[in-house]
């Protein structure tokens, strides 16, 4: 996926002016692309769109008007953009109650380090990569957001729109398994180029 560049991004005064809008259809892109999986996970496929709200996002929350810091926020984030062949989601873990926050995420130790969350493409099984520093077993600490990878096979990518796609996590204390809806699968698609 091409990364985006300085030229989209719109200085605090224009985004103000379209903010609302752009956030309302933001939020109709993520309905889409968020995949909810079990009793605490919910994955948010990202793409250029969704990026670049988080981009414009950071710049208004921390009021960024200086060209160097916008350039370093354009880098960050663009790190979550997907490769070429690759699907790529922010996942969350979500705990409603908040004496169940520590609990939850100590259950959930490891999730991030071996291969309990998969992509399924039919029959075809891809363990999701996830970028490291979100955890420590050894000091038992989860972040409750983490960005994964799933690259896809030319032969899976070929077969995404025919197949059934699930989102599966095999965690010991949380198995659970999510076939995408087929407007999930269409919006995820368009992210191959």
């Amino acid at each position: 996926m091409t990364p985006l560049t300085r030229a989209e991004i719109l200085n605090l005064y224009e985004y103000e002016k379209v903010r609302e809008q752009r956030r309302r259809e933001i939020i109709a892109l993520k309905r889409v692309r968020r995949v909810a999986v079990g009793r605490y996970l919910s994955f948010v496929f990202e793409n250029r769109a969704t990026v670049w709200f988080q981009i414009q996002e950071m710049i208004r929350a921390e009021r960024i008007v200086d060209d160097a810091r916008v350039d370093d926020e354009i880098a960050v984030y663009n790190g979550l953009l997907p490769g070429a062949g690759e699907l790529a989601a922010t996942m969350f873990i979500e705990i409603g109650d908040t004496e169940s926050i520590r609990p939850v995420l100590d259950a959930l130790l490891g999730i991030d380090t071996r291969d309990y969350v998969r992509l399924h493409i039919g029959s075809e099984e891809i363990a999701g990569r996830f970028e490291t520093g979100h955890s420590d077993e050894e000091l038992g600490k989860l972040s409750a957001v983490h960005f994964v990878r799933f690259a896809v096979p030319p032969a899976a990518r070929e077969r995404f729109l025919t197949s059934e796609i699930a989102l599966v996590v095999d965690h010991p204390n949380e198995r659970a398994r999510t076939v995408l809806s087929d407007e999930a699968r269409r919006a995820l698609a368009e992210d191959f180029g």
